[in-house]
């Protein structure tokens, strides 16, 4: 039956070994030992041998390590090497004449391999040595393995995470296409909402995962006008009242189709989302819809996404209307006639306007693919 270890390290593998002596006869010995199967290199003292290993540790693929020595000795590379991490890749195996109780206890005690007693026995030796880097081989090729196969399963997950991500780019894009609208609005509200809590205290309290979140939710703010008619979602003139109570019906069945889409359910960013695409026509002062929400009750997503969406209506063309130019769009946020912000939220809009206005300086013909 074929064994696991061998007495001879595995085929095509560069093997070197380390032997730390400063009794030249001693290396000698053990370079005859090993050289048939090894690339072996000497060092003369602790130190000397310490610096080689620390140069390269990946280079060794066993150590054998004399006890006393001068410059440094046995335990002190030990120490060094225990500090540094090192003794859980690289198989230390102590050889000594003076293998006392508490030297032993000691090399063990800071993760030594094995303690060889001299005169060595070459055989016992060999057996030993090799059958322990064959182990260290095998635990690294199965942490490769492990490793590449981690790789490949975050890579499928991105994958995945960037497919759905399309189908919701996909599905907000459907619905302006509805609107009149190229597609190019639900992408600027992702990078007006995400550069502004990038950029700006407003984001001070949330980490990078939770503004991507908001970011990708924001997307879906305006998911649920694909319920409302086609001749008031496209009527190029005001609406009536009527109309307009069953335009504002789309906060509302936004997040009744959000709710009862599981794949959706299981995603961080769904509950923004939900939020986002009920409460973005709310208003600081409590005038908004659906809810009526006023101040700090309205979610901060709902409050960027809600002035994000504002004046990115005044900046473009739409069905109803023109874009009006940047200073009037400035003027009219400022003078409340789009409805009531957060005044910490206005400070933070106008303290960046000037960057986010870039959006709107390319040609028609132009195709937009993200400013920030």
């Amino acid at each position: 039956m074929e064994t696991i270890f061998s007495e001879r390290p595995s085929e095509n593998y560069q093997s070197t070994i380390l032997i730390v002596d400063d009794d030249e006869i001693n290396r000698g010995i053990l370079d005859n030992l090993f050289s048939s199967d090894y690339v072996v290199e000497e060092a003369e003292n602790g130190k000397v041998g310490l610096q080689k290993i620390l140069s390269d540790p990946e280079a060794y693929s066993a150590v054998l390590l004399d006890v006393m020595m001068p410059e440094m000795d046995g335990l002190e590379v030990l120490r060094c090497l225990e500090k540094e991490g090192l003794l859980e890749r690289l198989p230390v195996f102590l050889i000594t004449a003076e293998a006392s109780d508490a030297t032993m206890k000691e090399a063990y005690r800071l993760g030594v391999m094995d303690v060889i007693s001299k005169p060595v026995v070459p055989y016992i030796v060999l057996r030993r040595v090799n059958s322990v880097v064959e182990l260290f081989r095998a635990r690294k090729r199965l942490s490769n393995v492990v490793e590449q196969q981690q790789s490949e399963l975050l890579e499928k997950a991105q994958k995945i995470i960037e497919l759905n991500q399309g189908m919701i780019v996909a599905l907000s894009t459907a619905i302006e296409f509805r609107n009149g609208e190229s597609g190019e609005h639900v992408r600027r509200i992702h990078d007006i909402t995400e550069f502004l809590l990038s950029n700006t205290p407003l984001g001070d309290r949330l980490g990078n995962e939770e503004i991507q979140n908001i970011a990708l939710a924001a997307i879906m703010h305006d998911v649920g006008k694909i319920a409302i008619p086609d001749a008031i979602l496209n009527k190029p003139g005001r609406l009536t009242a009527e109309e307009f109570a069953v335009m504002k019906q789309h906060t509302i069945q936004g997040a009744f189709l959000l709710e009862r889409i599981p794949q959706l359910r299981e995603h961080k960013f769904y509950r923004y989302a939900y939020d986002i695409a009920l409460h973005h026509h709310e208003r600081w002062d409590g005038n908004g819809y659906p809810d009526g929400l006023k101040g700090e009750e309205i979610s901060l997503g709902a409050q960027v996404v809600s002035l994000a969406d504002v004046y990115d209506a005044l900046s473009c063309k739409r069905v109803y209307k023109d874009a009006f130019p940047r200073e009037t769009v400035i003027k009219m946020i400022q003078g409340g006639e789009c409805g009531v912000f957060n005044p910490k939220l206005l400070e933070c809009f106008f303290s960046v306007e000037e960057k986010l206005s870039r959006l709107y300086k390319k040609t028609d013909e132009e195709d937009y693919h993200g400013y920030f």
